[in-house]
């Protein structure tokens, strides 16, 4: 099962014994729907607990008469296609107008009148999320949209989602294949979102994924800049090692003041030691370290130039 299937199934078990905010997540469900008209009233869904949410409230709110299909053999445990309808028009009508919408509208459009407290914008965002929403398996983005099937009703969605003052979501809308989409992005914004409409669990989930990845990704930068140091190293100690074996091939380390010599020497045994540990070793600082290799480079340099 998608992490998008999971988020629905824990939504459809929220439960309240307000029958105000079951009309609110009816009418979310019914307005983005498949069809919703005075005439017809479709609702397809690939997820089985949504179908019999849908089914639910319709019985317990309005009591039309249902016509139900579904997949004989779903490819997945839980999903197939399901399909709620209501053909009878009268109660197309009776649902349609009771959410006060008419005929005569042109565009659907969310009908802020059915939403007078705040405390139904909850109910009526998962009605909204079960009908057409979609979230991004953690593990592998943060995305979540709503698929909405006309513009004015898309940026309807997005402003009211915008307004809401619990949580601080600006969402987008896009259009793509003849359809639109509101999306938000980021996982904060996503847990706001669905811990918002109840899907507290799911929320939860996304929350240990991201921390999981963080904690990923710190260790590889952690790595990746301990390889990067230990490049450096080694880069340095073999620049360090040449100059060494041209002074030592043009006049022997025995040439070299003692304090240049013991440098030398204790390089070349221990290639793999820091100037920290050179410095410790020598009972120097690291920059006095630093400024014997200097001379070391200045000689050798003289000497290989002697050389050609």
């Amino acid at each position: 099962m998608s992490f998008s299937a999971d988020v629905k199934r824990e939504l459809c078990g929220v439960s309240t014994s307000e029958k105000s905010e079951l009309y609110a997540e009816l009418y979310g469900m019914l307005l983005f729907c498949n069809r919703f008209s005075s005439r017809e009233i479709v609702y397809k869904t690939e997820n089985k607990y949504s179908a019999l949410r849908f089914e639910d409230l319709l019985t317990e709110l309005f009591t039309p008469i249902i016509e139900k299909k579904s997949d004989l053999a779903p490819k997945v445990k839980d999903t197939g296609l399901y399909k709620v309808s209501i053909m009878i028009p009268d109660e197309c009508r009776r649902i349609f107008e009771y959410y006060g919408h008419t005929t005569k509208d042109i565009k659907l459009r969310i009908n802020r009148a059915n939403l007078g407290a705040e405390s139904l914008y909850a109910p009526f965002l998962r009605g909204v999320f079960l009908s057409c929403g979609s979230v991004t398996d953690p593990q592998k983005g943060n995305h979540l949209e709503l698929m909405v099937r006309h513009k004015t009703l898309a940026e309807n969605l997005m402003h009211f989602i915008g307004e809401v003052e619990v949580f601080s979501v600006n969402p987008k809308v896009i259009s793509r294949k003849g359809s639109y989409l509101v999306y938000i992005k980021g996982s904060d914004n996503i847990c706001d979102f669905l811990g918002f409409i109840g899907a507290g669990n799911s929320v939860m989930r996304i929350i240990e994924t991201s921390a999981y990845k963080d904690m990923i990704n710190d260790l590889t930068r952690r790595q990746n800049s301990e390889l990067s140091n230990i490049r450096k190293l080694a880069d340095a100690a073999a620049k360090q090692i040449r100059a060494i074996n041209i002074i030592k091939d043009r006049d022997g380390l025995d040439s070299l003041p003692e304090e240049l010599r013991s440098l030398c020497e204790l390089r070349l045994e221990n290639p793999e030691m820091s100037l920290k540990e050179l410095a410790a070793e020598l009972k120097i600082s690291r920059s006095g370290v630093n400024h014997r290799i200097d001379r070391l480079y200045k000689i050798a340099d003289e000497k290989g130039d002697n050389n050609e």
